[in-house]
């Protein structure tokens, strides 16, 4: 009989897949991924499966959180809306990292944790994982206190 495959054999197969993607979209999109390119990604089907929107609303937020994409329906085909924390409408420059890192749960579901996230968008933005991390950190703090500096609160 041969060996099944185990959950850590399917989490390895999954990180090295996403890494992979995140590559080829970095190589197709240009090695520097900004605002302009992070949005025209969103609509290229080969690297995200699903049509997505964005809208500027923390109501559907839980507290601390900066973006969540929301199923518009049953089926992922049906689309996304990815809410993002009204505090970043007017800062372009973190859209790239607050949308890579809900790529892969937008193409694969509840089986993306935080850590296929951060490596896909690390591996897009060609940053280390451990930089990428302290950016959404920051991010997040920011927007639980926006009328901080810096994501310090005064």
């Amino acid at each position: 009989m041969p060996n099944r495959p185990s959950e850590d054999d399917g989490r390895i197969a999954l990180r090295e897949h996403v890494a992979e993607k995140a590559m080829e979209a970095r190589v197709k999109h240009g090695l520097c991924v900004d605002t302009e390119e992070i949005l025209k990604l969103l609509n290229d089907r080969t690297i995200v499966r699903y049509p997505v929107g964005i809208r500027f609303d923390e109501e559907p937020l839980e507290p601390g959180e900066f973006a969540w994409p929301m199923p518009l329906g049953d089926s992922p085909s049906n689309g996304f809306c990815l809410f993002v924390h009204p505090y970043f409408e007017d800062r372009p420059d973190a859209w790239p990292l607050i949308i890579a890192y809900h790529i892969p749960s937008i193409n694969y579901g509840e089986i993306v944790s935080h850590d296929e996230a951060e490596l896909y968008g690390a591996t897009l933005l060609g940053l280390e994982s451990e930089d990428y991390y302290q950016s959404l950190c920051e991010l997040a703090d920011a927007c639980v206190s926006p009328t901080s500096t810096n994501g310090v609160s005064s």
